[in-house]
Order: structure tokens, then C-alpha cells, then sequence
């Protein structure tokens, strides 16, 4: 056992970890620390789950803490550098209570949001921004902010940076911090350009491969379930989502995402959607509602695209299903990822339908998983899911009120119409529609979408 206090984090530090119940580094934290702590360049390779967040986020806070520089409005002195919101934000709240500890303020800079409250958190003054690269470089080119004073750069899921064509926009951003400033940068592949970049911006870097046997997973089992229709698919997925602890489905479309989670909703088990179509509000509820315990409200499914396959850790996942099996190997990885993290155990399901099996055979070959193709009967499933969480019914619907105007009638009883020309008639009643019913429509769809809002997280 390797503590953080024997690789050098300082003591105010480690107890936060501790605090958290993280006191043993696991490997990759083990192998890099001791050098990043020093204020070397790095380049560390680790896949998904490996620790690389809390391996960075010490030396930078520790760097910044120990600085004789004061923080500036509009520059700030460490730089987190991630592909997703969803990345950015869970950066941030790891950076967040050690941050804390040294009396360092933290934000988070991305797009999906409005920029004014990310313009006022740099006029305030932040000294660690964690950012995607299409907002900063928006700041960037507002003069919102400058990263003249930045002294810690990191650049965390480098290969996916690639992947979603960022790699332009985060030189531009590198080459706008001091070159004189430590640089760390974690990427699971070298492919890409990645080589390139760390070539021109690391300099006499330190680096550093944790291979597969030292990351901290607990078992993963892999099982390939093969169905034999569409309707028994849809059955088979509903089985394993009705299970007690937390699962995530995969699903390859954002439309597939939002069916799914509304019919298992439906069904009486509570899930919610996370795919790109979300406002970002949408999506940190969503993931708030999964996160948080069911007991106290929350959510055990969560139904998702490939957005939720990277940079989103939820405690205590113990079943990802891949409801539509990925296309890229490498996708299988990232999705899978999401369970058997930091010591756990966890599951993963495909399910699989005839025209498929091939494509998928090939895929599990290309991730080097030795998992054979079953037919999904009632044993595995039962195997999978041994006990069933309650149902819960759905919330009702209320029905929609009849507009106001198609229930007033002409003074004295007339049936309408009666005595009034056509013409006459239809010009004021064109006029109370455009101020009366059109703001009373848009109302009453507001109070229903509030409603269901209201239902989906207290489900």
C-alpha cells in the first residue's frame, strides 16, 4: 500500500482524499505524482478509470497553492483542459474540495450554457479554470479571458480531443500559455496526432503507461446475449433494466435514448435520458437524479449515447447493457468502462440480434474480450437479475383543459353565429386568440412540461 503522504502530497491535501475514503493511489497516481509533484512535464497514458483525474488534480493544486502569484480577474493560473461537459464538470467537482482546502476558487467554461455567468466568475477572479475548447476560445477572442498567467496546463482525454476534431482548437489554446509553464497531458492512445502534440508542447517530459493488470478494476464479466426478434429484445432489455442497483443502456441514436427512457418510465421503471439534444440544465438534472440514491429520489437507470461513455462516473453502477452494440471497439471499451471502476464489480450485457452477430464477433475480437454469444434465456436473466426493484406507476396525466373562448356563448343565450355575420364575428375574436388564447396555450404547455419535469425526478 502506497499512501498519498509517501508520495509527497501535502498533508492538507491527503486528508481531503481521506476524507473521501481515498488513501491508498492507486497506479497510475503511484507512477506519476512523485514527478508531476516536482513540476515536470508529463505524458501519461491510462484508459478510462484508472485515477488520472485525482493524479492531476493534486500537483496542480498543490502548484498554484505554493505559487507567490496572486490571481487576476480575467487570468487565471491553472488550466483543465476536457472534450465534454460532462467531463469538465466532474473535473471540476474533484478539483473543487481540495481547491477548498488551499483557498483556490474553481469554474467551469462551456458551451450548451449562458457565457454571462462564466463572464462574471472571471471578473470575480478564479484561479483553476477547467474548460471545453470551443467556449474558452469564444472568452479567448472576447478578451473575456487571457491565459498569459496560466502556470499548470492539462489537456485530460487527449485522444478523444482528437476524435471530436478539437485537436486545431486546443493548439491554439496551448500556444497561448506561457511556454515556461508545466504541462500534463493523459491521453489513453498516442494515435492521431497526439504524438505530435506532446512532441511540441511537453518539454523533457516524464512519461508514463499504466498497463491493464495495475488499474484498479474489480471483475468484469462480459456476456453476449443473443435474441431472436425485435419484440424480445425490447423484453429483454426491460428485464435488465428492472433490476435493484444502478445500470446504464447504451443506446446508438438520441432518439433511441428518449423512447427508452420514456418507456421504461411508462412500465414502471424510472429511468432518465443523457444524449446530445439536452440542454445542459437537462442533462446535469438528469445526471443529478441518477447519482443521488433512489431513496432519496433518484433514479437506478440511466439511458444514454456514447456522450455518457466517457468522463462520467457514477458510483455503483453494476450492469451497462449495450441495448445497440457500438460500432467501434474502442466504443465498447469506453461505454463498458462505466462499471467495475476503482475496485467494484460490475457486469456488461450486449445484446445482440441474428443479423448482428457477426459484426459483433468482430468487434469483441478487436477489444480482445473473450466473451461467447448465448441465447437469452430466462436462466441468464435471472442470473443477471436476481431481484427485481418495485414498480413504480407513472405519474398521471392530466388532461388538457378546453380553451376558455370555445366555451363562451353570445349575450342573451344565441347560439352562435346566429345573428352575426361571419366577418364581424371573426375579426375580434382574431385578435383575443393572437393576446387571450395564444398566451394562454403557451402557458398551459409550460405548466405541463413542468409537471413532468416534477414527475420524472420524483419517481
Amino acid at each position: 500500500m502506497t499512501s498519498f503522504l509517501d508520495l509527497g502530497v501535502p498533508a492538507d491535501l491527503a486528508a481531503v482524499l481521506a476524507k473521501d475514503g481515498k488513501t491508498e493511489a492507486f497506479a497510475i497516481q503511484r507512477d506519476t505524482l512523485p514527478d508531476s509533484l516536482a513540476g515536470r512535464d508529463l505524458l501519461g497514458r491510462g484508459r478510462t478509470g484508472s485515477g488520472k483525474t485525482i493524479a492531476f488534480a493534486l500537483p496542480l493544486v498543490a502548484r498554484i497553492a505554493a505559487s507567490a502569484r496572486s490571481s487576476r480577474p480575467g487570468h487565471p493560473r491553472a488550466l483543465v483542459l476536457a472534450p465534454t461537459r460532462e467531463l469538465a464538470t466532474q473535473i471540476a467537482a474533484t478539483i473543487a474540495p481540495l481547491a477548498e482546502a488551499k483557498g483556490l476558487r474553481v469554474t467551469t467554461v462551456f458551451g450548451g450554457v449562458s457565457q454571462r455567468p462564466q463572464e462574471q466568475a472571471m471578473r470575480s477572479g478564479v484561479d483553476i479554470v477547467v474548460a471545453c475548447p470551443g467556449r474558452l476560445e469564444d472568452l479567448m477572442k472576447q478578451r473575456v479571458v487571457h491565459l498569459d498567467a496560466v502556470e499548470v496546463t492539462v489537456l485530460d482525454e487527449a485522444d478523444h480531443m482528437a476524435d471530436l476534431g478539437f485537436l486545431p482548437g486546443v493548439t491554439r489554446i496551448l500556444t497561448a500559455t506561457p511556454a515556461g509553464g508545466q504541462r500534463l497531458l493523459f491521453s489513453a492512445t498516442l494515435d492521431r496526432g497526439i504524438d505530435t502534440l506532446a512532441r511540441r508542447f511537453l518539454s523533457n517530459a516524464v512519461s508514463h503507461e499504466v498497463d491493464e493488470e495495475s488499474v484498479p478494476v474489480g471483475e468484469m464479466t462480459h456476456r453476449v446475449l443473443v435474441v431472436d426478434s425485435t419484440d424480445n429484445k425490447t423484453a429483454l432489455v426491460r428485464d435488465l433494466a428492472s433490476g435493484t442497483g444502478r445500470r446504464i443502456l447504451f443506446t446508438r441514436t438520441k432518439h433511441q435514448a428518449k423512447k427508452l427512457a420514456k418507456q421504461l418510465t411508462a412500465a414502471g421503471i424510472p429511468a432518465v435520458d443523457l444524449h446530445g439534444n439536452l440542454s445542459q440544465n437537462a442533462r446535469e438534472r438528469n445526471l443529478s437524479a441518477f447519482s443521488t440514491a433512489p431513496a432519496d429520489g433518484g433514479v437506478r437507470v440511466l439511458v444514454a449515447t456514447d456522450v455518457a461513455a466517457r468522463g462520467v462516473h457514477v458510483d455503483n453502477v453494476d450492469l451497462v447493457v449495450h441495448v445497440d452494440p457500438p460500432v467501434e471497439h474502442k466504443a465498447y471499451l469506453h461505454r463498458s468502462g462505466r462499471t467495475a471502476r476503482a475496485g467494484a464489480a460490475g457486469t456488461v450485457v450486449t445484446v445482440v440480434l441474428p443479423e448482428q452477430r457477426r459484426d459483433v464477433k468482430d468487434l469483441l475480437r478487436k477489444a480482445a474480450i473473450d466473451a461467447p454469444l448465448e441465447n437469452a434465456t430466462q436462466d441468464a436473466i435471472t442470473g443477471l437479475v436476481p431481484e427485481r426493484a418495485p414498480h413504480v406507476r407513472p405519474a398521471p396525466v392530466q388532461a388538457q383543459q378546453p380553451q376558455r373562448q370555445a366555451k363562451q356563448r353570445p349575450a342573451g343565450g344565441e347560439r352562435a353565429g346566429a345573428s352575426t355575420p361571419p366577418a364581424r364575428r371573426r375579426r375580434p375574436r382574431s385578435g383575443q386568440g393572437g393576446q387571450g388564447q395564444g398566451g394562454q396555450s403557451r402557458q398551459g404547455g409550460a405548466a405541463r412540461q413542468g409537471q413532468g419535469g416534477r414527475g420524472y425526478q420524483g419517481r
